[in-house]
Parts: structure tokens; sequence; C-alpha cells
């Protein structure tokens, strides 16, 4: 088989942690980013830089690799669809179309008899008058957000008031569950009804931002073999290929909802690279590059914690780490609060 090589669409730490797992397989990596300080330029055999929407960068990016993924799922579907038609682009862009959109992904994931919180489309300020029954909830725009950007939690209408919410946008009014606890499922589909399926991972969120995941999580038989089909069967549905996060509530009753899906590599299973055989990089690499399905084995219990903002100083001033414990800088040069600058998984 001839060398193959790899585009990569976004140049953060998932897409640095893909590049590394590539390198190991043999394969080289261009990674396009609209950030001239990307950190995955560290790691790649390629560096692009340009605006996602920039057609003769894109076209020197396409010329370069064979076929194309992505590490994040904010990417204009105009800039993927037509990568498409030059290189084949997995996940698919239709994929990344639904997701995109908070209102269709919801009814996606009901169609297929799943179960989500209760929602509703909220167009105008006046519709949230009608639905003092949905509150407390929490406001999300339809499209882009993550790590609580374009969130508004509301406990009641008067709230409103204080948020200084643009209405010229679409939102969803997605109802709060009595929450217990967060869990994700991280599952690489190869093709039909072949996959890797790493076990259930407990989640903290602070700001609505993962602080915390670890391995096991603390949820009874029916919830750990509850998230495991349903994640595969949104994944078959979508007839994904690649790596895949979904994320789940689960309320005080021990019911199980769907929150999101990722349609990519994701922050809560960093720890797979050191706690399994096969991390989820890996496996999204061999999915997309059309390599061999390793089975997965668990090597290890494990937790991780994020570093954001400063914290990372701290960190990178300790000389030796303990032997079960494997800290992660994403070299970004500037140093913002919240933002993730790198993680630690400990393994127990």
């Amino acid at each position: 088989m001839s060398e193959i090589t790899l585009g990569i669409i976004g140049g953060g730490q998932l897409g640095s942690m893909l590049a590394i797992e590539a390198k190991k397989l043999n394969i080289k990596t261009v990674i396009f980013c609209d950030d001239m300080d990307a950190p995955a330029q560290n790691f790649c055999n390629h560096f692009v830089n340009g605006n996602y929407d920039d057609k003769e960068k894109i076209l020197e990016f396409i010329n370069k690799v064979d076929l194309v993924t992505y590490e994040f799922e904010n990417i204009p579907f105009e800039t993927l669809n037509e990568i498409n038609k030059l290189k084949p682009v997995l996940p698919k862009p239709s994929v990344n179309r639904l997701i995109q959109h908070r209102l269709a992904e919801k009814d996606f994931v009901n169609k297929l008899n799943i179960r989500t919180t209760r929602y509703v489309s909220i167009e105008k300020k006046s519709d949230l008058d009608a639905l003092v029954d949905f509150l407390p909830g929490i406001l999300k725009t339809t499209t882009l957000g993550y790590d609580g950007k374009g969130q508004y939690p509301i406990n009641s209408i008067n709230d409103l008031d204080s948020l200084n919410i643009d209405f010229s946008q679409g939102y969803i009014l997605e109802k709060l569950v009595k929450l217990k606890k967060e869990i994700s499922i991280i599952i690489t589909r190869f093709s039909n009804n072949k996959y890797e399926i790493y076990e259930p991972i407990e989640n903290t969120h602070e700001d609505q931002i993962l602080k915390y995941s670890k391995i096991p999580a603390e949820i009874n038989e029916k919830i750990f073999n509850q998230s495991k089909d349903w994640a595969m069967l949104i994944a078959e549905e979508l007839k994904y290929v690649g790596t895949l996060c979904v994320e789940f509530f689960i309320d005080r009753n021990d019911n199980l909802y769907v929150n999101e899906i990722a349609p990519r590599v994701h922050n809560s299973g960093h720890l797979t690279i050191n706690a399994f055989n096969i991390s989820q990089f890996e496996n999204h690499v061999r999915a997309v590059c059309g390599l061999e399905q390793i089975p997965i084995k668990k090597i290890s219990n494990a937790k991780m914690m994020n570093l954001l903002g400063d914290q990372i100083i701290h960190y990178r001033n300790i000389q030796k780490f303990n032997d079960n414990e494997f800290f992660f800088d994403y070299l970004k040069k500037d140093v913002k609060e919240k933002r993730k600058m790198g993680h630690i998984t400990t393994l127990v």
C-alpha cells in the first residue's frame, strides 16, 4: 500500500494528537488552520495557514493530501462539501451539517427513539413568554457554541432582561433535568457494524467546561449497556466513519438522555491514550485511512484533569512526574483564562 497523506482541518490539541498518532502509523499529515500559531504545526509534516473560505488556500491544502478529516465541527459545510468533490472527507460533510444545528441534531436523535431532554425552537423573545413550564432551562444558539459559549441558563423569564441576548439568530431552549451525573461514550466506527467502543467515561464540568474525566464511571449496568447501544445506533444511522463522542446526562431517577453528539475525537477521551492499547486518536486515523481494526483492550483505570489557563504553569515547572502520571502540554502560545492548555492523566 502506498503511503497515505491525511489532511486535518483544525490545528488545536485534537489536531496535534491526531498528527502524533498518524506518524506512529507511517501516515503523513497536513494541517489546515486559520490560526497562524496553531500548536498542531509542531507535529505535522506540512502546515497550511488560511481562512476556511479561502479557495486558493483550500486548493493548496487539497493538492497535498489523499483524504481529509477534521478536529472540530464548526467548519463551514460549504468548505467541506467542496473539498469532498475532490478528495474524500471523513466523517462525511452531511454528518457535520446535521451536528452543527442543535435542533436538527435533537430531532435526529429522537427519531431513533433515543431520549433527549425536552426542547423547543426559539425564534424570537416572545416565544419564551409561553414557555414558563420549560423553566428552569438552558437557552442555546442552534449553531456554533462550545465550552459554554452561546449558552444561557434561565431560571425564570425575568432572567432574560439581564442577559442581553441577540435574537437575530436561532435558539433552542432545553429543559434542565435534575442532573445526577454526565457520561460520554467514545466509539470508532470502521464500516457497517464494525466498531471499537470504549467503556462509559464519567465527566465533571465546571462553568460548562470539562474539568475531570474518569473510568470506570460509577453507573449501573443498565446505563452502562444502554449508553453503548445508543452510541452504536447513532453511529450506524449516520453511516459514520471515524471516532465519535456521544455525551449523556443521567438524572436522579437514573434515566439516560443524549445531550450532544461530537463528530470527532473528544476531550473526554484523552485518557484513552494511556488507559487503552489503542487510543481514540489512533482508532480515528485507522478508520478514516482504511487501516486494520484492532480490538481495544483496557490497560488501567484512569482519571484525567484538564489544565485551564494559568494552571499549566505549575505543571510546566514539574521536573519529574510519578510513573502513573502523564502530562500533556498543548504548546499553545497564549495563556488565556478558561483556555484548555494541557491535561494530566493518572492511571489508578
